[in-house]
């Protein structure tokens, strides 16, 4: 009886993992996000947001918003201008409040793409340029952006098990045009700075300074363009350094300055202030906000959607000149395959068999006179 009680428990023990209910939340993680491509992307200039769990519809499931920022910061900065990820996707067109406020809490800014209507403090980025998607590409699209505008381009590398090619031609056009390569983030917050050095423009003698205060978030630099008679003697900071001029085919945000027939256009880091000495006495100047780094014509970025293994995202990218915004999802843990149910059912069956052949043995033995 002993004997049959110490199999029929290790019977039990053994069934938990085939009859217990499934384990929730168990999740891994990409190392590629800390491991050679994040920091890669990086310095690039790329940016990394959210897209949640990989699996759990956000709106349904609120947790994951922080949950997704919280994991994305253990590995990798979310952009070369702020540590915290701002930028957040969520599938649909419309956004409940309490969604809203999740997002809110746990500091993003932006939501895409395609969702409106959203409350104050939080931005929609429109999925507006078509995808880099094989045979779904449209350069037509492309062709049209508006002067001014975030041209957001659709990118997955793969939809379960299946690979999807990328187009070459778009993105081998894209890579030629005139235009600032940027990402969500990046964008939004040079239009916030580029306003508030609109107003903080002082006028003495022949001296102009424009001054940028520390951001609160993300220090992203902005550009202004200064309009006014005479020529330009020097751009200097507060220090007396002077600051780098750049060409007109410059599309990558940089801090600099380069001349226009009427003036300046000038991009101005977050906490510094710029003196640009002219060669006359200031008569008058106009400050225009510039939504677009160098004032060209638009603005591109390509999207990374359900990122879960960033190897697999980039790939098709390496020596890109393109900039991306990659919406990181926390992969779920792989589902176990038949191969350990199998093994396990073996093993439930053989081991209880094998001990009631040595009970039996073992009586038989105890039994025998000869014994």
């Amino acid at each position: 009886m002993a004997g049959r009680t110490i199999a029929l428990a290790i019977v039990a023990l053994l069934s938990i993992p085939i009859f217990a209910p499934p384990v929730v939340g168990e999740w891994k993680s990409d190392s590629w996000l800390s491991n050679i491509i994040g920091p890669e992307r990086l310095q690039h200039g790329d940016e990394f947001g959210c897209h949640g769990y990989e699996g759990i519809n956000t709106s349904d499931e609120n947790w994951v918003i922080q949950s997704c920022s919280n994991y994305l910061s253990e590995f990798i900065d979310a952009s070369r201008w702020g540590h915290r990820p701002i930028s957040f996707g969520i599938p649909g067109d419309s956004l409940d409040r309490g969604t809203a406020n999740s997002l809110l809490d746990a500091g993003f800014e932006i939501v895409g793409d395609g969702i409106g209507d959203l409350p104050s403090g939080l931005s929609a980025m429109e999925r507006n340029g078509g995808s880099l998607e094989k045979g779904a590409s449209d350069i037509t699209l492309l062709e049209s952006a508006e002067e001014d505008s975030l041209l957001s381009v659709y990118w997955r590398a793969r939809v379960d098990d299946l690979r999807i090619r990328e187009d070459k031609e778009a993105i081998s056009w894209l890579e030629s045009q005139e235009v600032w390569l940027t990402t969500w983030g990046e964008w939004h917050h040079h239009q916030i700075s580029g306003n508030v050095a609109s107003e903080s423009i002082e006028t003495v003698g022949n001296l102009v300074t424009v001054s940028l205060p520390e951001a609160s978030n993300w220090a992203v630099p902005g550009s202004v363009k200064l309009q006014f008679e005479g020529g330009v003697q020097s751009v200097s900071d507060s220090l007396g350094n002077e600051i780098p001029q750049y060409s007109t085919s410059e599309r990558n945000l940089t801090v600099g300055w380069r001349t226009l027939d009427d003036g300046v256009i000038l991009t101005i880091g977050r906490g510094t202030e710029l003196n640009i000495s002219l060669e006359n006495e200031v008569e008058s100047i106009i400050a225009t906000p510039l939504s677009t780094f160098n004032d060209l014509h638009h603005s591109v970025t390509v999207v990374g959607h359900h990122t879960t293994n960033l190897f697999q995202w980039t790939s098709d990218f390496q020596g890109s000149q393109l900039r991306f915004t990659w919406l990181v999802e926390r992969p779920a843990s792989e589902e176990i395959g038949l191969a350990i149910p199998i093994l396990t059912i073996a093993v439930l069956v053989a081991v209880p068999v094998s001990i009631i052949l040595v009970l039996r043995r073992d009586a038989m033995g105890a039994n025998d006179p000869s014994s």
